[in-house]
Parts: structure tokens; C-alpha cells; sequence
């Protein structure tokens, strides 16, 4: 037997052995009655609600090479008037494949105006050459500029892809639904139709619903969002079918409804089958990152932002030298996988900041960005599904009253200072955070808490399962649950095992 087949008949046995065990107690209760389950549905997360991979090719929409609008690889110049060239062509026949073929393309360089590059119709694709060494890179040589230098957040991203126009009212709910259901009914249907999709916002401080998120903890008075505005709720979901004043989703209710606290009804306007494929997106960050030191630091170079938009994705892409990655505003069904982030370490890695079922999936941040892949604000349903950061940062977590994220099968940092969030928006996470095989790299932190006395982080009843890696222990009291600390569980993942459930099988993609 030589070393190399030695090693790789070693390594096959240890990754067996680490998952060789009966199936989790509290997967199996979910098998047998998902709606009165702990852990949320998951399964609908992602493209085409997790049921298949997305695919370019068979979006029927004609091709636009954007060197055939004047872009020319590596020759130093900035190509984005030629882009944007390319894109409006793209627009006018209903969408269309913006190419990129091998090179350096230049994006925005000093003479270029300050105005975002953007996408707003429906099937339209970057596709590039190739993500990795001699594919393709869209440099941002220079940054765009915020209108207020003190909002070191909000510099402008260099591509926006998404609906420029707003939702249209519709009325509000007047029958209560429970989580996993998919039917209520409303005071108005005029203008909607099978397949349209539907905002339904909620902001109310009703005492029991905010136990429901918070339990017995007491909302501090500085957490002045809960204070003034009480529960915040955005979802997004798409019509499967209407019946009178009964509308049917197509994807379950993450959060109860109950009529009395005002929910509205809105038609989303969006665009759908958007995709970005196989580009290294590249900025020029590289300065040492110091965090809220300066709005260059936090937002500088922000590369992709995603916004009104569903059914859509982002796949085998790079993003090197930036200040944030990605940020999916809102919109719901995106998925973002094979990804990674590299260079010179930033602000943010890939985040998903107010959308509805959304799969972070197989996200590699190399360059350990200050905060890493997460969820932030009205997030609901989000999954970061095989993701790897290093030790030296943790997940993001980024307050504004996020929802049902779950950490499957998630290898990195645990910290106690990375979460993000202004205090007035505390707490860092609401309800159900839940933690599915998470690998633990660091050191630091042996006794985790996730209501400590610092101000900065605050999480209420994260659900414990299958935690490994660095030992560490964690205060029951804190916990909604736990099973098998420092013992991984079956299903290695807990969103494969829930779509496997749903749909008798694993998705191909998946495979």
C-alpha cells in the first residue's frame, strides 16, 4: 500500500467515523410532523425553491458579447460604457447573455462617472470565461463615492441587479395562519394572478409575538427600533393559486399570521431569471481594514448588490480585494453557490440582508472579511450550506431583526464581536438561529454565551445541534435546544435531509 492510498483510506475513515451515529432525536421528530418541529422548513430555500440547478443555457435569450460594444481585455482602459452598451442591448429584446470573454476588464476607473452599472430585466446573465487564473475579472480600479462620507456604509455598489420599480398595495390579511401553512385569506385579490409574487409586511408591538422571538428576555430601552417600531416582518412569496378571498402560496409561511396585527399585502414587482456566472469580480481594497474607521474601509468597494429579485442566482464566481461582496437586499429563491472571497480582507464577505429563502451555498472566504457570510435585517429562511471561513472571523449576524438562519454543515470562527449591528437595532438575530454541524476552528471562547452583558451581541435561544470541533460549552438556559455537542449528527446536512424529505429524493444538483 503506498502513503497516498494510505492517507486517503485514513482520511475516508475518519469522515465516516465523524458521522457514523443514529440520526439526530430531533430530525426524526421533524420527519414525523414537520409543522410541530422546532427546526424551521428550510426545504423550499434557494432557486426554484431548492428543486433545480439553475442553468443559463436554458434561458432562450440572444447573446451580447460586450467586446462587441467597444470592451477590450487588458489594455488598461475603463470598459464600462461598453457595458453598459451591452446591458441595454440586453434590456431592449427581453434579456439577453452579457458575455465576457478571458481578460481584465475594467469596470470603473477615475474618469468613469459615479453611477452604479445596472441590471434591471428579467433573464438577463453576466456570464464570464472563468472565475480562477486567465478567466475573467471585472476590475474596479477606483471606488464610487457615498453621498455622506459620515454613512460609512453606504457607498454605492458597482452592479445593481434588480427591479427599479416599487410594490403596488393590494390590502391585508384577515385570516390567521400558522407556520407551515401555505393559505390565507385577504380583503382584496383585484390585480393579482397565479405565479405574480407578494410582499407581506407586519410591524407591530404586540407583547405575545414579541415573546415569541425574544421568550423571557427583557428588550433593553437603547434597542430603539423594538422600542418605537416593535417587530419588524418582510416576506416574500409567490402565488400558486387563488380562490376567491384564499390565496395559496408556494412556499410555507416561515412566521405566524395572526390578522389582528396589521399585515399587509403588496404585489412585488421583481425581476427573475438573473444570472451571474464564472467572473472574478476585483476591487483595489488594499489597505489594511480597520472596522468603521472610514467609509473606504467599510463600503468603498462593494462589487454586487441584489435587489427585487427572485428565482435567480450567482454561481462559480470570485471576489478579491473588496470591501463587500455580495448583499442580497431582498427579494426571495436566490441562491449563491461556489463561490469565494479572496485578497486583502474587507468588510463583508456574501450576506443575505432582507431577502425570503435564501441559499448561501459552498462559500469559501479566504480573505477572512470582518464579517463573514450571514444574514441581516428582515432575512427570512436563510441557509449557509457548506461554508468555510477561517478562525480569525465568524458568521455574520447583523441585527435588524433577521429570522430563521441556519449554519449547516459550517466550518470557522465563533465570536462573540462579530455579529455587526448599530445597538438601536439590536438584537443580533430573533427567533430561531440554528446551528447544524457547525465546526468550530477557534480557540478562544471555550464557554460561549449568546446573552452575555456585553451590549454587541445578543442572540435569543439558538437551536444547538451536532456542534464539534473546539470544545466548547454553552449555557442551557441560552439554548432553545441541544443535542450532541462535539459529536456531528445525521443528516451531515440538515437542509440536504429536509429537501431529501420533502421531495422523496435528493435533487440531481445536489448529487
Amino acid at each position: 500500500m503506498t502513503k497516498k492510498t494510505f492517507t486517503l483510506l485514513f482520511a475516508g475513515c475518519f469522515a465516516a467515523s465523524a458521522f457514523a451515529q443514529q440520526e439526530a432525536k430531533v430530525f426524526t421528530e421533524y420527519k414525523n410532523n414537520p409543522k410541530q418541529s422546532i427546526l424551521p422548513d428550510f426545504s423550499y430555500v434557494g432557486y426554484k425553491n431548492g428543486e433545480k440547478q439553475p442553468n443559463y443555457k436554458a434561458v432562450d435569450v440572444p447573446i451580447y458579447d460586450v467586446t462587441k460594444f467597444g470592451a477590450v481585455a487588458n489594455d488598461n482602459k475603463s470598459d464600462k460604457e461598453a457595458i453598459e452598451k451591452a446591458v441595454e442591448a440586453a434590456r431592449k429584446s427581453g434579456g439577453g447573455v452579457v458575455f465576457f470573454p478571458k481578460g481584465r476588464f475594467i469596470v470603473q476607473d477615475e474618469y468613469d462617472d459615479l453611477n452604479s452599472v445596472w441590471v434591471s430585466t428579467s433573464n438577463t446573465i453576466f456570464k464570464g470565461s472563468g472565475s480562477g487564473e486567465g478567466g475573467t475579472e471585472l476590475f474596479m480600479k477606483t471606488p464610487l463615492q457615498p453621498k455622506d462620507t459620515t454613512k460609512m456604509w453606504s457607498t454605492p455598489p458597482m452592479f445593481v441587479f434588480g427591479s427599479k420599480k416599487a410594490e403596488t398595495k393590494i390590502g391585508k390579511i384577515t385570516s390567521g395562519a400558522q407556520i407551515g401553512d401555505f393559505s390565507f385569506d385577504v380583503d382584496e385579490t383585484k390585480g393579482l394572478a397565479k405565479g405574480d409574487w407578494l410582499l407581506l409586511t407586519m410591524r407591530s408591538k404586540d407583547e405575545e409575538a414579541i415573546r415569541l422571538d425574544l421568550g423571557d428576555y427583557k428588550i433593553d430601552p437603547t434597542w430603539k427600533s423594538l422600542v418605537n417600531g416593535g417587530l419588524d416582518l418582510s416576506v416574500v412569496h409567490q402565488i400558486k393559486s387563488i380562490k376567491g378571498n384564499t390565496i395559496t402560496l408556494a412556499q410555507p409561511l416561515a412566521y405566524p399570521i395572526k390578522a389582528n396585527l396589521g399585515w399587509n399585502v403588496a404585489k412585488y414587482d421583481c425581476i427573475e431569471e438573473v444570472g451571474i456566472e464564472d467572473i472574478a469580480f476585483v476591487g483595489n481594497w488594499k489597505t489594511p481594514f480597520v472596522h468603521h474607521r472610514s467609509w473606504m474601509d467599510d463600503s468603498g468597494f462593494t462589487l454586487v448588490n441584489m435587489r427585487r429579485i427572485v428565482n435567480s442566482w450567482m454561481q462559480n464566481c470570485r471576489f478579491t480585494d473588496v470591501s463587500v461582496g455580495a448583499v442580497i437586499n431582498n427579494g426571495a429563491n436566490v441562491s449563491i453557490s461556489n463561490c469565494k472571497i479572496t485578497g486583502n480582507g474587507g468588510h463583508e464577505a456574501i450576506t443575505n440582508a432582507g431577502g425570503t429563502n435564501i441559499l448561501l451555498s459552498r462559500i469559501t472566504d479566504e480573505a477572512s472579511q470582518w464579517h463573514s457570510v450571514g444574514s441581516s435585517k428582515t432575512a427570512m429562511n436563510t441557509v449557509l450550506h457548506r461554508v468555510n471561513y477561517p478562525a480569525t472571523t465568524c458568521f455574520e449576524s447583523h441585527a435588524s431583526q433577521p429570522r430563521n438562519t441556519l449554519l449547516d454543515v459550517v466550518t470557522g470562527g465563533l465570536m462573540m464581536n462579530r455579529g455587526g449591528g448599530a445597538l438601536e437595532n439590536m438584537p443580533n438575530h430573533m427567533r430561531n438561529l440554528v446551528f447544524w454541524n457547525y465546526n468550530k476552528i477557534n480557540k478562544e471562547y471555550p464557554e460561549f454565551s449568546f446573552w452575555p452583558n456585553q451590549r454587541y451581541w445578543k442572540i435569543p435561544y439558538p437551536i444547538m445541534v451536532g456542534f464539534h470541533g473546539t470544545p466548547t460549552k454553552f449555557d442551557a438556559k441560552e439554548l432553545k435546544y441541544e443535542e450532541a455537542n462535539g459529536q456531528a449528527v445525521l443528516p451531515q446536512s440538515l437542509y440536504e435531509g429536509q429537501l431529501k424529505n420533502r421531495l422523496g429524493k435528493l435533487p440531481s444538483w445536489l448529487k
